[in-house]
């Protein structure tokens, strides 16, 4: 058993096609099926179910895939180690973020990251915050910033606040509170809601509020992203809520300030283990130190 081997399994799990994989890993496809198949002869298992409409992961293969996933990271994370010892950050860096994160301009942060650290490689995926908490503490994301409610930490990770912010309710152009300068949430009550799935950080922030307020309200639409949100309310189908410092992104939707309104903590988290080295030079980036980041 070799890491070629391991990276041939988990790209054809990754793409159910042993086509797709072989282009994937820049290698013939018979190459990479010959040498599947003398991986499974060794591990005495089949791997993948094969028919003439697609290829999934058998039971042996479930089992497989994930440590596979995790000697590939070490074997990288060791030639990382590696450079770093001889003073050059390298190696792959996964970072987490909200769609509406406001405490940092992230693509200026990894831009400058980038022209530092121009030897790493790094991905960068969108999610609720709830799913980036999960995704750091299982390891494939390196780091996350998240929006949560107030007094709501994140578990199984190490991380640190970065801002404090209120939500604002945001209307269609020509609704009547559209010229409103500031209302309780109470003057919501009557309102249809979009908002994020019910379980989610970003619907928490404002039924937390609501429940504080003894407001009940109507969620009749839920989204999962920002943008959709505001196309929702553009066609008058209801009146949502996001963060103040969030709405110069779109500047045609007029907003009303809450003199209760909801509030939201931006965290950035890491794992709980000792970062990579390209993991620590980003959170440097934010003041924080190889000690306060376990590394």
């Amino acid at each position: 058993m070799d890491l070629q081997q391991m990276r041939y399994v988990v790209a054809v799990a990754e793409t159910n096609n042993f086509t797709r994989a072989a282009e994937q890993c820049l290698v013939v496809q018979s190459a990479l099926s010959h040498q599947i198949a003398r991986l499974e002869r060794e591990l005495g298992a089949r791997l993948f179910e094969r028919t003439s409409r697609r290829v999934r992961l058998t039971a042996a293969g479930e089992a497989f895939v994930p440590a596979a996933r995790q000697a590939l990271a070490a074997a990288e994370r060791a030639r990382a180690e590696v450079a770093a010892a001889a003073g050059e950050i390298r190696g792959r860096l996964a970072i987490g973020a909200i769609p509406t994160v406001t405490a940092v301009d992230l693509p200026a942060a990894l831009k400058q990251f980038h022209l530092r650290h121009r030897e790493v490689r790094i991905g960068l995926r969108a999610g609720a915050s709830e799913e980036l908490v999960d995704r750091v503490r299982q390891g494939t994301l390196d780091a996350a910033f998240l929006g949560l409610p107030l007094g709501q930490q994140p578990k199984g990770v190490r991380g640190r606040e970065l801002a404090r912010g209120h939500l604002v309710a945001v209307v269609p152009p020509g609704h009547p509170l559209a010229d409103q300068d500031e209302v309780d949430l109470a003057r919501l009550a009557d309102e249809p809601f979009v908002d994020f799935p019910a379980g989610t950080a970003g619907r928490a922030q404002s039924d937390d509020a609501f429940a504080a307020a003894g407001v009940r309200r109507d969620v009749a639409f839920e989204v999962s992203a920002p943008d959709p949100l505001a196309r929702l309310i553009r066609q008058g189908l209801g009146i949502g809520m996001l963060p103040a410092a969030y709405m110069s992104e779109f500047p045609d939707l007029p907003f009303v300030r809450l003199r209760d309104a909801p509030a939201r903590v931006e965290h950035l988290v890491w794992s709980s283990f000792r970062p990579s080295p390209a993991t620590t030079a980003f959170l440097s980036m934010f003041g924080i130190t190889a000690a306060e980041s376990g590394g």
